[in-house]
């Protein structure tokens, strides 16, 4: 999988200055993507703040077995 051109911090820290009234088009324009791409993250990382981001990174991904058992059948 590709990796990210931005970290999750700053994606957070890009929907907080739409959120605080700079126009769509022109935060697109400041970083360098396009619409389609930056609603696209909005929908993903949207609800998040800095700290939830940093709670997730902690845990970690995780693998809870449910994706084995589930092909055993």
């Amino acid at each position: 999988m590709r990796k990210s051109r931005f970290t999750e911090a700053q994606i957070i820290g890009m929907i907080k200055e739409q959120e605080a009234g700079l126009p769509t088009a022109e935060l697109c324009r400041k970083h360098g993507l396009s619409p389609a791409t930056y609603y696209k993250l909005k929908a993903k990382y949207g609800g998040m703040d800095l700290s939830d981001d940093r709670h997730w990174n902690a845990i970690g991904p995780r693998d809870n077995g449910d994706a084995a058992e589930a092909t055993r059948g």
